[in-house]
């Protein structure tokens, strides 16, 4: 089991983990996604030292790798690092580089090296490259030999950074075979990778990565099906999101209709559904904004690429005002036209109880 305790990791210009706190099962099989520049492979490099935290402990079973009496070196022979850019030795043969770390490290005979070495290049596929060297394969092949290199050591814990990301995506596919081989021996593994579909079929555990931390931790049909938070849920819909706040009747009306404009641009969303857009926005808040005491309104589209569909969200103060039952109806009979829906929900104590959802049609 590894567990790691408030755990942190700051550079001079940024922090990208702030406090980490998790336990990893025996067994477990973690895919680790999230947005760029969220902390992920930071986490695997602090795993093993790799890069040394600024605080926290982490332990490996019995073991606080993190205490300064700790041989770093004997844990690194249990945790195995599979790198992005495979860092294979350029004047050695494929089966030399598998071969020396079990020679030097762990005292294997050159026999007992070799023997090993071949029975791990036929489990990736390679056994005839075995007297290649490492230029002379594709790169889905030599991610393929780096993995077979960290299974000779015979680890506990695995640890994939974005295993594909610098491979052609003609050559992910065979890199994926080798890692779901692997997930289903019992080794504990952890795995960075922006290949969503992988990570659900592969994981038993899903980390979501955001704001300094593991910002959702679940199964994968929670995080993909069900995600409890809001950055998860924006992530996993590939939602683009603009937000919007008035808190004067004076606004800016011109800036905001630029801002929404740019934002649809930006997103190359086909005309018809920006002009709708832009029109929603325009009747929702023409209509909410003079029946206010306190001018208090917050504006938030959601665009998702997959479906090309979108929705404002659109929430304001004041006592429960559902304007879809007592709206203007000239304003009420335009938005029916550029929506599918439009819901109205209470949500007390919230800082904008009166919610207000229009999923905009489609073209």
């Amino acid at each position: 089991m590894i567990k790691i305790e408030h755990l942190k990791k700051e550079y001079p210009n940024i922090t990208p983990l702030k406090d980490v706190s998790v336990e990893i099962h025996d067994g477990d099989v973690i895919a680790v996604i999230g947005p760029s520049g969220t902390g992920k492979s930071t986490l695997l490099r602090c795993m093993n030292l790799l890069e040394k935290p600024t605080a926290g402990r982490i332990w490996v079973n019995d073991t606080e790798i993190t205490d300064r009496k700790c041989d770093i070196s004997k844990v690194r022979q249990k945790m195995g690092m599979v790198f992005q850019s495979f860092n294979l030795f350029s004047h050695l043969t494929v089966i030399e580089n598998i071969m020396l770390s079990p020679m030097d490290l762990l005292g294997k005979s050159k026999q007992e090296a070799y023997d090993e070495g071949m029975r791990l290049l036929r489990i990736v596929g390679l056994a005839e490259k075995a007297l290649n060297y490492p230029d002379e394969l594709s790169g889905g092949q030599k991610q393929r030999i780096a993995i077979a290199r960290t299974l000779a050591m015979d680890p506990d814990v695995i640890l994939l950074d974005e295993p594909t990301s610098a491979l052609d995506p003609t050559m992910v596919g065979e890199v994926q075979a080798v890692i779901r081989t692997l997930a289903k021996t019992g080794k504990t593994m952890m795995i960075v990778t922006h290949e969503m579909q992988f990570a659900r079929t592969i994981a038993n555990r899903i980390f979501y990565m955001d704001e300094g931390g593991i910002y959702e931790d679940g199964t994968p049909e929670q995080i993909f099906e069900h995600p409890r938070r809001e950055n998860t849920r924006r992530f996993i819909r590939k939602l683009k999101v603009l937000e919007l706040t008035i808190a004067s009747r004076d606004y800016d009306f011109l800036g905001m209709a630029g801002e929404i404009e740019a934002y649809c641009h930006k997103n190359q969303m086909a005309p018809k559904l920006a002009n709708r857009i832009q029109l929603a926005f325009e009747e929702s808040v023409q209509m909410i904004l003079p029946r206010l005491e306190q001018p208090r309104l917050q504006a938030v589209c959601e665009y998702a690429e997959v479906s090309e569909s979108a929705e404002w969200i659109i929430g304001y103060g004041g006592t429960r005002m559902d304007v879809t039952a007592a709206g203007d109806d000239l304003s009420l009979a335009l938005l029916k036209g550029e929506t599918e829906s439009m819901d109205y929900a209470w949500q007390e104590g919230a800082a904008y109880p009166n919610q207000l959802s229009l999923k905009i049609r489609r073209p």
